[in-house]
């Protein structure tokens, strides 16, 4: 196995390929980023689940895309929790981490104490990858699994882009000595590599192709090959993906030393959000001041919170609005 230089595994992606396979994946450890991200909110620990999984489904995707600035995942569901949405921020400069933020928005009255997956109801799982200005914004979307987001995403890449994929996830709340608690969340992507798809070069489009399964995409040699990679990649135990002593090379080399493992530079990510005042006020701009004026608080301000992040804002309604802008011109 070819290895890269010895890193600090949590709150990194490492990539990697099986040589005798044909297949690539992830590595993903979000410790540090997944409490920056829950910490924002109180979620019931219902909710908590599902935005620790979507986060890493970000954090293993976001990493497979030649990305320049965004890539976003979404569920729609019309259940007790009606929205989660995720955003990976492509790092800006050579050497920077890649930032995650994300939120959910859900009915309190209606969260049930069942499984996490029992909060959504009928809905659907959606990508959006954006480079940025000048260029067309590419969209997916496919129907919500009952079972797992995972399973959504593997069926996402299936059905609209023909790549057979497979996750293997684990998060949840670790105590330290002392008691202090955090979480810990590690995940490992598998993916056949992609022979032509506009998921790889972020062309615009859409899809929802019929329903595929892996058999239906490779050929005898490969399905062959991808069932051996899935499992081993059965196998993985829980301490494994979110352990705090097995680095993600040596994971590969128990899973897959088969395969002919062959491992990249890993990538650093961060929980780190871009809303802004600047943001707020542009956001703003679309409504004139009698609009402005129906906005404005008691004490005389126009406030604005980042679901996000949690950031509160709070602004001159006479500096705000089309109407304040043009003035200023």
């Amino acid at each position: 196995m070819t290895l890269g230089p010895k890193i600090a595994w949590d709150d990194t992606v490492l990539p990697f390929q099986l040589d005798r396979s044909d297949i690539r994946g992830r590595v993903a450890r979000l410790d540090g980023v997944l409490d920056g991200i829950l910490k924002q909110h109180d979620y019931p620990p219902a909710v908590e689940a599902l935005v620790a999984e979507m986060a890493l489904l970000t954090a293993l995707i976001g990493q497979t895309i030649k990305l320049r600035w965004k890539l976003s995942l979404q569920v729609q569901s019309k259940g007790p929790v009606r929205m989660i949405a995720t955003d990976f921020y492509a790092p800006e400069r050579e050497g920077e981490a890649g930032r995650i933020r994300a939120y959910a928005s859900y009915d309190a009255e209606r969260i049930t104490k069942g499984a996490p997956m029992e909060q959504l109801g009928e809905g659907y799982f959606a990508i959006l990858i954006d480079q940025g200005e000048g260029m067309q914004p590419y969209q997916g979307i496919t129907p919500l699994s009952r079972t797992s987001l995972s399973d959504a995403a593997e069926a996402y890449f299936a059905q609209s882009e023909q790549l057979p994929t497979r996750f293997q996830l684990s998060f949840g709340r670790s105590t330290e000595k002392g008691g202090a608690e955090h979480w810990r969340a590690g995940g490992v992507m598998l993916q056949h590599m992609p022979k032509a798809s506009p998921f790889a070069t972020g062309e615009g489009g859409s899809g929802e192709g019929g329903l595929l399964h892996a058999n239906d995409l490779l050929s005898d040699d490969e399905g062959e090959a991808w069932r051996r990679a899935n499992f081993h990649l059965d196998t993985v135990e829980e301490l494994e993906l979110i352990g705090p002593s097995l680095p993600p090379t040596d994971l590969l080399v128990r899973l897959f030393h088969e395969e002919t493992p062959r491992v990249f530079d890993s990538q650093s990510v961060r929980f780190g959000c871009t809303c802004s005042e600047d943001r707020v006020r542009q956001s703003l701009s679309i409504y004139s001041a009698k609009d402005i004026e129906k906005m404005t608080t008691d004490e005389g301000i126009v406030t604005a919170d980042c679901q996000f992040c949690s950031a509160h804002y709070e602004l001159d309604p006479a500096t705000v609005g089309f109407e304040a802008e043009d003035a200023g011109e």
